[in-house]
């Protein structure tokens, strides 16, 4: 549900149901953030090319839940409650592990990264806070800094483009009034072997 029209699963022809079969969770449900693009399916078709690539790739170094640790925060930053929720779920399945994750999440929600995470983490969530509420003011010497943390270029640079997504998703959540009713809350395509395979489980 949003404050703009979206395109049900059901009502979906051509394109759309074209899109909408790639990316369907269980029966045929459609989360809101990519109902929300029913409209212009192309959109729906850059986002998923965007999110799949950019999250859930094999070739990716960085762990999957740290990154997906690093949407949740950017998402609590930017008061996305939306994305905060889904992705939470998704961390949870990740780490395995209800105590790490309720420490992680404490941490998030209290801004206070310092208590779980040290050295390449934290340089990361640090950049990350910086890149989301102040980015005018990222300079050359933060990438330094993220280097002598022993992240590669490549790291940092998949890092950069973690943010970079959830900022842009957020905004989209945020500024069309998105929200969870109807959802399967931490949906996520996990085949990170198949860019292709948009496929929510």
């Amino acid at each position: 549900m949003s404050w703009i029209k979206e395109i049900s699963y059901s009502e979906a022809t051509g394109q759309l149901k074209k899109t909408y079969d790639r990316v369907k969770g269980p029966n045929n449900t459609i989360d809101s953030v990519l109902s929300i693009h029913s409209l212009r399916p192309h959109t729906l078709i850059g986002h998923m090319g965007l999110y799949k690539n950019v999250l859930h790739n094999s070739n990716n170094t960085l762990p999957k839940w740290y990154l997906e640790t690093l949407g949740v925060y950017v998402s609590h930053l930017n008061q996305c409650s939306y994305c905060v929720d889904h992705h939470a779920a998704g961390l949870k399945r990740l780490l395995n592990d209800d105590t790490k994750f309720q420490e992680i999440l404490s941490c998030i929600t209290e801004d206070d990264i310092a208590k779980c995470f040290k050295f390449q983490y934290l340089a990361g969530m640090e950049y990350a806070k910086k890149l989301t509420l102040t980015h005018s003011k990222i300079v050359e010497s933060d990438i330094h800094h993220l280097r002598k943390q022993q992240l590669t270029d490549g790291e940092i640079l998949e890092i950069n483009q973690v943010v970079s997504y959830f900022n842009y998703v957020n905004r989209t959540v945020v500024g069309l009034g998105v929200n969870t009713d109807g959802d399967i809350i931490g949906l996520s395509p996990n085949d990170s072997d198949d860019a292709e395979n948009w496929e929510h489980s």
